[in-house]
């Protein structure tokens, strides 16, 4: 049983509640009253479907209504009412959201979701208390948003966000595109971007409305910039963003903006993240070209600039660096990469990294791979210099006619007392130095740690293209003499000046022979300790060619009696007239070929063996390739005699029918078999080559007398030999040379003669 006090508290209770409802009023008339209230406020906000008559409410009934379940205190009751009868409607919305849904999923077509969300939008409003939530206040407005959002959200599909993206793509192509016959008809609906708004569908779907923006910023960099680098990009995708992409993103991102200024402030941060990302895509793109802009460089310096800019924008150095290394190694550093190729290139590459990083660290980080490999090549050395002096109009010179002739150039060591003086840049390695040379033929020289190698190559060089000169003007190679003096000096060059006075004297004294005692012949006439090292090879000129020489060397002897010729007969052209007795051949042959010839003038069948002892110490190749000549122009024809021996016979007429193919050498193939000529001047390889041979001499006493020696005991003990300045490296290369070749051994590092 209930004691007195509860009886005394729920009827206490009872009579608040009584009196709240009643407000007052006599009998139960305010009840009543408060009945009616609430009927009319619970009609007027319950849902209604879709496409029903509005109904017709008095909108002073309704007000009053409300203020009497105010004054009752019944408001958050009448509220969850609401809120229970959404939930029981809720029904409708989801069997329009499912069937929109499967015919998207059937047809892939973001027209089905712009229709899906204004038949959203319209079920908002028809559901709206009035129309129009806002009107009754925050309260219910604020739940009757709240719940009508989740309830859509709850009910949408995964895939849902697929199709929107698709939409909203669609939205910003209208924009930077405009009206075409495929944008979606709901796309060019106005309610579309408000009915996103009233659904949440903005700030649900945040990132994918940025995501839209940066992939269509990322296809039209990649359209319009691709391969395109003869014209700065950057500025026109700039303007590209201001005249098409800004006046999509006030849709999403300046929202209830009322005057320019408002949606300029709204759109500052978000602009700035989309130039970031168009900076971005566009540094990505030259950064993956960059090869290739190397290899168009100048016709792509602006692409450069552009690059340049987007660098400070966008810290990607790093990825720049790696991509221009991983190129250079599959494209470049390989083989079949000629090396002038390679020169070529890494000249290009330190053009454009200064016009990108003027500090010279990216140049830095990217050419070290590059310098390692020039300098185990070979060539290298021959294909730098070979592009100092190579004339104007060939177009292979790795130096721009526009950049000043300056000399070389060598790191130095900081000046820390200049004012001027700024540090490293922050990216730079510990081997970095700022003050490294800036012209590119003093980036090329300090490939290698001495300029002397060029210098050698250089006389190399010259000496061959001197003897070359067949019209005795050395003008050319007397400007490109005194360029190369102001690069590298005059005292390197001294040998170079000797050279040059040493053709101009022997076309002088060629003119006073002649004058003298009239000769077919015209040699050249050099100073043997100046120039490099000559092709070897001991010929003997037979016949009249033989003559010719005497009669030469008694008028020079008489001319200069404290001189005396000696004859290289291998080297120089000689001009034939070859009278036969059907015919007369001219040619302009080698003193090998001249030779040969000659030698038939005596008998008409030789074997090769006796003209090889007849003339001197001749490779076979090189007689057989000088014989085989004769035998192209019809003047000799191969024959055998039965016993594996090579004879030759002269043609006086030309046989009816003959076949002009020679026998036994009788294709093309064959004879490109044969050893080409030798070039006139040795090359320096040759030369080191030449006397490493003498050093050889010496290294074979140190290890017969002393037993076995590391390497670097016999590099000390070949210092004294007289002209040794070998590194030990060279040594190193020479020493396994000769163990291949089976001379030497080596184990543990100590080195034997093999006995």
């Amino acid at each position: 049983m209930t004691s007195e006090a509860l009886r005394n508290q729920v009827a206490a209770k009872w009579q608040d509640a009584f009196n709240r409802l009643n407000r007052g009023a006599q009998g139960i008339s305010g009840l009543i009253e408060f009945s009616k209230a609430w009927a009319v406020a619970a009609d007027f906000l319950r849902p209604r479907e879709l496409g029903a008559p509005p109904k017709d409410f008095n909108t002073h009934e309704v007000r009053t209504s409300f203020d009497v379940l105010m004054q009752c205190r019944m408001l958050p009751m009448l509220l969850e009412c609401f809120v229970e009868d959404m939930r029981l409607n809720q029904h409708l919305i989801t069997n329009d959201v499912v069937r929109y849904m499967a015919e998207y999923e059937a047809t892939g077509d973001p027209d089905v979701i712009g229709r899906l969300v204004l038949l959203l939008a319209d079920w908002y409003f028809a559901w709206a208390p009035g129309g129009d939530p806002s009107r009754l206040g925050h309260t219910i407005s604020s739940a009757y948003i709240v719940n009508f959002q989740t309830h859509v959200f709850s009910v949408l599909p995964a895939t849902f966000a697929g199709g929107f993206k698709k939409l909203l793509a669609a939205t910003l192509a209208l924009y930077t595109q405009g009206a075409t016959p495929d944008v979606p008809a709901s796309v060019q609906d106005a309610k579309l971007w408000p009915s996103f708004e009233l659904l949440g569908l903005a700030d649900r779907y945040e990132s994918l409305i940025a995501s839209v923006c940066y992939e269509h910023i990322e296809a039209h960099v990649l359209e319009t910039c691709a391969g395109k680098w003869d014209e700065p990009m950057l500025g026109k995708l700039r303007e590209w963003m201001a005249d098409k992409v800004v006046a999509w993103m006030l849709l999403p991102y300046a929202r209830g903006a009322k005057t320019t200024e408002e949606a300029r402030t709204m759109l500052q941060g978000v602009g700035s993240r989309f130039d970031f990302h168009v900076c971005k895509t566009l540094c990505d793109l030259r950064t993956k070209e960059m090869f290739d802009i190397v290899i168009d460089y100048p016709d792509s310096t602006p692409a450069l600039y552009d690059l340049k800019e987007c660098l400070q924008r966008v810290d990607q150095r790093t990825q720049l660096v790696q991509a221009l290394r991983k190129a250079n190694k599959r494209r470049l550093l390989h083989p079949g990469a000629d090396t002038k190729d390679i020169l070529t290139q890494y000249v290009s590459l330190i053009r454009c990294l200064r016009i990108i990083d003027p500090p010279g660290v990216l140049l830095f980080k990217v050419a070290d791979p590059i310098r390692r490999y020039l300098r185990d090549r070979p060539d290298t050395i021959r294909c730098i210099v070979a592009s100092l002096v190579v004339d104007g109009e060939s177009g292979d010179s790795l130096v721009d006619d526009d950049e000043p002739i300056r000399p070389l150039q060598s790191a130095q060591v900081d000046d820390y007392t200049d004012p001027n003086w700024e540090p490293e840049p922050i990216d730079a390695g510990p081997d970095f130095r700022a003050n490294k040379p800036s012209d590119v033929v003093s980036t090329l020289v300090s490939i290698y740690d001495s300029k002397d190698l060029f210098v050698k190559e250089l006389q190399v060089l010259l000496a061959q293209r001197l003897l070359a000169v067949a019209d005795g003007n050395y003008e050319k190679e007397r400007r490109n003499l005194e360029i190369l003096k102001i690069r590298f000096g005059e005292a390197p060059l001294q040998v170079c000046e000797v050279m040059l006075k040493d053709m101009t004297d022997s076309k002088r004294i060629d003119h006073h022979v002649q004058s003298q005692s009239s000769s077919v012949m015209h040699p050249t006439i050099i100073s043997r300790h100046f120039w490099p090292q000559f092709q070897t090879a001991k010929i003997l000129m037979p016949g009249q060619l033989r003559e010719i020489q005497e009669s030469y060397a008694r008028e020079f002897a008489t001319f200069k009696p404290d001189k005396k010729l000696r004859w290289l007969s291998h080297l120089g052209s000689i001009r034939l007239d070859i009278q036969l007795q059907d015919r007369t051949i001219s040619a302009d042959v080698p003193p090998l070929e001249a030779a040969f010839i000659e030698l038939f003038s005596e008998q008409d069948v030789w074997t090769v063996n006796d003209l090889i002892t007849r003339v001197g110490p001749v490779e076979r190749s090189a007689a057989l390739k000088a014989l085989l000549a004769w035998v192209d122009r019809g003047v000799l024809r191969e024959e055998s005699d039965g016993a594996d021996v090579q004879c030759f016979r002269l043609l006086e007429s030309t046989p009816t029918g003959a076949s002009a193919t020679p026998v036994g050498m009788s294709t093309a193939g064959s004879r490109a078999a044969l050893a080409e000529e030798q070039a006139t001047v040795l090359s320096v390889q040759q030369q080191q080559a030449e006397q490493m041979k003498v050093y050889w001499k010496f290294i074979e006493g140190m290890l017969t007398n002393l037993g076995g020696l590391p390497l670097d005991r016999i590099q000390t003990m070949l210092k004294f030999a007289p002209g040794y300045d070998r590194t030990i490296d060279q040594l190193g290369a020479f020493m396994d040379a000769a163990r291949r070749e089976g001379l030497v051994n080596v184990k543990d590092g100590i080195w034997r003669l093999n006995r």
